[in-house]
């Protein structure tokens, strides 16, 4: 019995958790297909295609509280794939794509998941080829509250064709994920964990293309997660008039990457644990605008191992 109890504890404690998305996501065969999603109730709604064709607004639109999206495909929108405006909401096993704003030349924002911060939890989805970023929240700066982001893939990458007014080769996009805030009041809370982000690289739309762009008034928590093929794998953005980000990064690997980690404006708190970098690195650590006396913690750097492997096995559970 002891023996037994023994080798479940050790099951326990090497357990690997998984990076991106697992399984099947978005909507079934012969799901329904509408051209706008708006929630005003409580409820689950899954087993759906919401296709735009290209128009302006919210495919998705949600204004009520405890609701839950899943197994859903949502797409070709030139404005946001999901709207959150209610508390409580959960997005699991969707695919979200092809949020094709303006052109490439003439940048204009359309967001996979964007809105109101609250108590979100986005799980286990799919999310690409925004001509803004993959999730952002609050465009609007109005409001507080705590955003989870799970075993997610969140990228882009040169369209394959012609598409609304990109051209085939253009890379759309400006972020996997990018935070705005109230310049004041309760700091917003960022958790990002077992997420595999990459394709942020030029040529794109922007200059400083980033997986993660950290700011404001926003404390980050980023765990577990594999950045790969990116200009910058994480830019993290300390105190301006809106505030500074405050990242603690943990069990990271970072690949074919320009600069790893970006930290501007003197950043007051960022904590690095165990960070791992490829041998395709141009810049592990990069300081621009200074570099506090206090506040920043760096141990555990090392070198990571192959990608393939960690992408399969993901990282050892603590």
């Amino acid at each position: 019995m002891k023996q037994a109890l023994f080798f479940l504890l050790t099951l326990a404690l090497h357990s690997q958790a998984q990076i991106g998305v697992q399984g099947t996501v978005g909507a079934p065969a012969g799901a329904k297909v509408v051209n706008r999603l708006e929630i005003t109730k409580p409820g689950v709604y899954e087993n759906l295609i919401i296709d735009g064709n290209f128009a302006r607004g919210n495919l998705v639109k949600i204004t009520a509280d405890n609701v839950t999206v899943r197994n859903c495909e949502i797409r070709h929108s030139a404005g946001n794939g999901i709207g959150i405006f209610g508390n409580k909401v959960v997005i699991e096993n969707c695919r979200i794509h092809h949020l094709l704003n303006g052109t490439f030349e003439d940048q204009q924002d359309a967001h996979g998941i964007s809105g109101r911060w609250g108590d979100t939890i986005i799980r286990n989805c799919d999310i690409s080829f925004p001509s803004g970023d993959c999730i952002q929240f609050d465009p609007d700066r109005k409001s507080t509250g705590k955003v989870v982001i799970e075993q997610c893939t969140l990228w882009t990458a040169p369209l394959d064709k012609d598409m609304a007014g990109f051209k085939a080769g253009q890379r759309p996009g400006e972020n996997a994920m990018d935070t705005k805030t109230m310049p004041d009041g309760p700091r917003c809370q960022l958790l990002i964990r077992n997420c595999h982000l990459h394709g942020w690289n030029q040529p794109a739309q922007i200059d400083n293309v980033a997986a993660l762009n950290l700011k404001e008034n926003v404390d980050a928590e980023v765990s577990g997660c594999v950045f790969q093929n990116n200009e910058i794998a994480l830019r993290v953005r300390g105190p301006g008039k809106r505030g500074g980000a405050h990242v603690i990064a943990t069990d990271c690997a970072i690949y074919d990457t320009q600069t790893g980690i970006r930290a501007e404006d003197m950043i007051e708190v960022l904590k690095l644990t165990k960070i791992g970098f490829g041998s395709d690195i141009g810049k592990r650590m990069q300081f621009v605008g200074g570099k506090s006396d206090s506040g920043i913690q760096i141990t555990g750097e090392q070198d990571a191992p192959a990608v393939d492997g960690l992408l399969k096995k993901g990282f050892p559970e603590r």
